[in-house]
């Protein structure tokens, strides 16, 4: 029996883990791994017992790219209808945080996987890039866009222009990457970190996802808005009240996602 190519675990409460495990193709990422990563992630945005996930691969590779064999006979037409760029917004679209946890390879269409999380955990040997130049075509997952915004023009230009691979500690140091750890630690923390987050106020993590997505390419303006908005219907919530209320009284706060 042929093993399923994505995952769902739940490693700890309140905390679900998606696995990419196609090892013999270093996690390449063909159509059926990019429609069952999106699945989940709509069915764990809903499901109330999770509030944070973890996307990861193995320790060889988060995903090493785009399944070329899958892609080279095909169209313009075929690539249109196959909606792949469509897929990869379902993790911003998901009210839960996304985290991921990085080892070995995340090129090309696995960089900009993780580039569509919201936080990113590598390992220290974990090599990041935007190859697609060199086999003729251009980063088509979000690689152009997102990149710029993670890492500024003139990095982003050189990463996508030459095509070359740069390791965790590089992608660290220009902000690609939120915490860099020993190989071995990369799940256990990206777990830990989810189990932290998860153990927060569920509306306040996820208004501040939201907030923080949109406002980053609107006018400071119109993004300090939002916030305040955003800020101000928190005060209705049950959990601000209990959160204010267990502070002032020097205990632990009991969250109800209400």
């Amino acid at each position: 029996m042929t093993a399923p190519v994505v995952l769902l675990e739940r490693p700890a409460e309140g905390v679900a883990l998606i696995r990419i495990n196609r090892p013999e193709a270093r996690n390449a990422l063909n159509l059926e791994v990019r429609k069952l990563i999106a699945q989940y992630l709509i069915e764990l945005g809903e499901d109330g017992a999770i509030r944070c996930i973890v996307l990861t691969g193995n320790d060889k590779s988060f995903a090493a790219g785009a399944d070329i064999k899958e892609m080279a006979g095909a169209g313009s037409i075929d690539m249109m209808l196959r909606g792949t760029h469509k897929l990869w917004r379902v993790i911003a679209a998901c009210p839960k945080p996304v985290i991921a946890a990085v080892n070995g390879f995340a090129l090309g269409g696995g960089c900009e996987l993780a580039m569509t999380c919201d936080i990113i955990i590598a390992g220290e040997s974990a090599r990041f890039g935007q190859p697609e130049v060199k086999i003729g075509i251009i980063p088509g997952g979000g690689g152009t866009q997102r990149l710029i915004r993670a890492v500024g023009k003139y990095k982003a230009m050189k990463i996508c222009l030459t095509g070359d691979i740069f390791s965790a500690k590089e992608a660290y140091e220009m902000g690609l990457v939120s915490e860099l750890v020993p190989d071995a630690e990369v799940e256990k923390r990206a777990v830990a970190l989810a189990q932290q987050i998860a153990g927060l106020p569920p509306l306040a993590v996820q208004q501040i996802k939201e907030v923080v997505l949109a406002g980053q390419d609107a006018s400071l303006d119109a993004a300090l808005r939002l916030e305040t908005k955003a800020s101000q219907v928190l005060f209705s919530s049950r959990d601000q009240k209990e959160g204010m209320q267990a502070f002032i009284e020097k205990r632990k706060p009991r969250w109800e996602g209400k």
